[in-house]
């Protein structure tokens, strides 16, 4: 062995990691595998530091705890470039090694190895001589490779360019199948000169064996069972058993079989026996051999023809959603439409539908009943996050680890080729330098494209006609336009206070009492309790926090059960829910304030559901400024500044001091103010409260309000009015003002608000002073405005009532 060179740099307390049976050299990356527990804590310091670590072999392969005298004493320093976990105990590693070092001591033994070590230089070599030799060298390593038929010289080619002769003379002993005294021998050899002649030996006695070996066997296909040891590990080699001639027509026999059963379309059936045709001139064990099986895999895999036998019984389909849900009725007669055309059309198209709504109103539960309807597999895809397209479209197969994309993974996994495919959280989606996923979505959505879907890794169309997309989101906002218009949009807005009840009463308690393992006898629970749970205990469009309250009277049963028997009792009503649950949680106290001038309630929309806001405008002596509070976004108040504007001109018609803007400044502040606010639909609240604020005439806290302003008053429609009615409903008003032409959308409302609510459609902001103030607005000359309702003609009667619609004032 080469004596060691002089110290270049001293490696403080850097880990290290005995390698069984192999060698690492210095400008090579190399891939192994590591399990002992001393070496996975070896690898997490050196992460933890600049991931440099060291490498050196261990002179007795079989030990499991090497002492420092059976580890070789040089090494190399390699940094760690990726680590993957490949089960509970073993890490694959990727190194490249970057410098030779020696050992100078052990620091320490536990609970992994650490040493200090010297770089060792490498003793260059330029001479002519040395050149001629190298070349030489390099025309036996070409041959070697050759004849060895495992990996080809022009892959290795570029990682020998444009480097010095001492790093080529690494890089070929690396890749040569030596024992390992011998590779440990090569990398403690210092000079360059003498590691390239010794490699010229090596591979002179290697190739002329290997000739005489391929020429006694006859035939270039018995060469192909000594592959060559690749930089990872131990491999075949002369003599060792490998996989016969037989095996592999066996196994090419085997998957030719399969293709032919896939009944894949023409052209990927193509492509499948051009693979299998590669795969014949393939040395069995070499890496793209396994490339060319994955893909195989993976078409022979796909349900190119299999799929699911419907059901298309239209009131078994009924039966089912009404037991799993409760209420939902549009979105289950588009799921029994859906399924009446199948009666009639042997191969429609594949619906998407698109579920809108706030977290807990059982959207994704939802496609699950419409799986077990129709009598389809189901598989869910949740895209919350997901910001490379690849995820959507797959990698192209000349990547290393490339797969198919998730669409492609999961038709596979499900195994039919019509499941119900749940896009979950599609509007959670974002974008970054690796491609838009949202754009790739729009071929797997679009019914007139996605019947010829293209994945990247498969490399041929497959037909997506025949899957039922269902997509959901919270907000459509966030969703691109193109992406919502090849979807049918279902709202679903939340529940009424009557409807959680039921729901809470027919799913929600036996569904916890059955996963608690409790009885009806166990626990009951008074239908006042569970009222006071959803009015006092949860604030939510959906049931999940209400589903979560009754998990917690569950738990507290079971802990007393456990304590005092099976046949114990516990009966939960409205007087002890607070022993159970403690303190409500919530408590309506806008509508019992007494009516306050300056102060309005509005109405607004979240992802959330809908919420009721409160606005307050109160005046300072100033010099007419106009200030906003409360975390409101540019539309807000942009909103609030027109509605400021009107006020300001209607000054002179009620008999309001002119002078007041030039002595006062106007303060308006929305409470809560770490929320975030948005949107124009706060203008005629704002408007309301100013107006109030400077007449000193309270406003009706029994009536809550949304429109959008303009500054000659009128009172433009706005959205999310569902979800805004249902949150005042929630809240006891019982009392709304709205657009008039957001008329169409209450033809939705739930018959709980359609019959209880009073509901006044304006056009202008003249009508809402005169439903919403208390008092009549002082008019020009020092009387009073007269205060009175609009005109009783037909149509447009105050408090007119009709079966089908809900109180309406126009």
């Amino acid at each position: 062995m080469a004596e060691p060179n002089d110290l270049t740099e001293v490696i403080h307390n850097i880990p290290l990691i005995p390698l069984r049976d192999l060698v690492i050299f210095p400008s090579t990356l190399v891939p192994f595998i590591i399990g002992r527990t001393s070496s996975v804590l070896a690898l997490e310091k050196a992460e933890e530091t600049d991931k440099l670590v060291f490498l050196s072999a261990q002179i007795d392969p079989a030990l499991d705890n090497p002492a420092a005298g059976d580890i070789h004493d040089l090494g190399v320093v390699a940094k760690v470039i990726r680590t993957v976990a490949m089960d509970d105990k073993n890490i694959k590693v990727i190194v490249e090694g970057k410098k030779r070092a020696r050992i100078v001591e052990y620091l320490s033994m536990t609970p992994f190895y650490q040493v200090l070590a010297k770089e060792v230089k490498d003793i260059e070599d330029t001479g002519v001589e040395t050149r001629e030799l190298l070349k030489r060298v390099l025309g036996l390593f070409e041959e070697y490779l050759k004849l060895g038929q495992n990996v080809s010289f022009q892959s290795i080619m570029p990682a020998l360019r444009d480097h010095t002769p001492e790093r080529i003379a690494d890089i070929i002993a690396s890749h040569l199948f030596l024992g390992l005294e011998e590779k440990q021998n090569l990398l403690e050899t210092a000079s360059a000169g003498d590691r390239i002649r010794r490699l010229h030996q090596l591979l002179e006695a290697e190739v002329a064996r290997l000739q005489a070996k391929a020429k006694a066997e006859g035939s270039k296909a018995q060469r192909r069972k000594f592959p060559l040891r690749g930089e990872g590990g131990p491999a075949s080699f002369p003599g060792a058993p490998g996989q016969k001639k037989d095996d592999q027509a066996n196994e090419i026999e085997e998957l030719k079989q399969k293709v032919a059963k896939a009944k894949m379309p023409k052209d990927a059936e193509d492509k499948a026996f051009k693979e299998i045709e590669r795969l014949e001139t393939m040395p069995p064990m070499s890496a793209e051999a396994t490339v060319c099986r994955n893909y195989l895999d993976w078409l022979i895999a796909l349900p190119w023809n299999k799929k699911s036998r419907e059901k298309r019984d239209i009131r078994e389909a009924e039966r089912i959603l009404n037991e799993d849900h409760y209420g939902l009725e549009k979105i289950k007669e588009r799921i029994l439409e859906f399924l009446s055309i199948r009666q009639l059309v042997t191969s429609p198209k594949g619906v998407i539908l698109g579920l809108i709504g706030p977290p807990g109103t059982g959207k994704s539960s939802l496609a699950r009943s419409v799986a077990r309807a129709t009598g389809r597999k189901f598989i869910r895809l949740s895209l919350g996050g997901v910001r490379d397209e690849a995820e959507i479209r797959g990698h192209r197969r000349t990547y290393i680890g490339a797969y198919p994309g998730r669409i492609i993974q999961m038709i596979k996994r499900a195994g039919t080729r019509n499941p119900v495919f749940l896009l979950d959280e599609v509007d959670k989606m974002s974008m970054d330098f690796r491609g838009d996923p949202a754009s790739a979505l729009m071929e797997v959505l679009d019914p007139e494209q996605n019947n010829a879907f293209l994945d990247h890794y498969i490399d041929t169309d497959f037909d997506l006609s025949q899957v039922m997309f269902i997509v959901t989101a919270n907000m459509l906002e966030p969703i691109p336009r193109p992406l919502v218009d090849r979807m049918e949009i279902i709202r679903l807005p939340g529940y009424t206070e009557e409807e959680k009840l039921q729901i809470a009463l027919r799913f929600l308690w036996p569904k916890q009492l059955k996963a608690h393992g409790l009885k009806d006898v166990n626990l009951k629970i008074s239908e006042k309790a569970f009222r006071k749970i959803i009015q006092e205990y949860t604030r939510e469009a959906g049931v999940r926090s209400l589903e979560r309250e009754i998990t917690t009277l569950c738990r507290k049963t079971v802990k007393r059960v456990v304590a005092k028997g099976r046949t114990h009792h516990e009966h939960v009503t409205e007087r002890n829910l607070e022993d159970y649950l403690g303190i409500p949680k919530f408590r309506r106290r806008m509508i019992e304030k007494k009516d306050e001038a300056g102060v309005a309630i509005g109405m607004a929309w979240t992802e959330f559901g809908g919420e009721l806001l409160t606005f307050e405008a109160t005046k300072v002596h100033g010099k007419g400024g106009f200030t906003l509070t409360g975390q409101l976004g540019e539309i807000m108040q942009e909103s609030a500044r027109a509605a400021f504007s009107y006020v300001r001109g209607k000054i002179f018609e009620w008999n309001i001091a002119r002078d007041i803007h030039k002595n006062f400044d106007i303060h308006v502040h929305v409470p809560e103010g770490a929320t975030p606010k948005e949107g124009p639909s706060a203008g005629i609240t704002i408007a309301i409260a100013i107006l109030s604020l400077l007449t000193d005439i309270p406003v009706s806290k029994k009536i809550a309000m949304s429109g959008e302003i303009t500054l000659r008053g009128k009172v433009l429609p706005v959205g999310g009015v569902k979800e805004k009615l249902l949150a005042a409903f929630r809240e006891g008003i019982r009392e709304a003002i709205l657009p008039l032409d957001n008329k169409p959308d209450l033809k939705d409302l739930p018959k709980a608000i359609s019959q209880k609510m009073k509901l006044h459609l304006v056009e202008h902001m003249d009508e809402v002073f005169r439903i919403v103030l208390t008092k009549d607005l002082p008019a020009k000359g020092g009387g009073r405005k007269k205060k009175s309702g609009p005109p009783s003609t037909p149509g447009k009667g105050e408090g007119m009532r009709k079966e089908e619609e809900p109180s309406l004032t126009h």
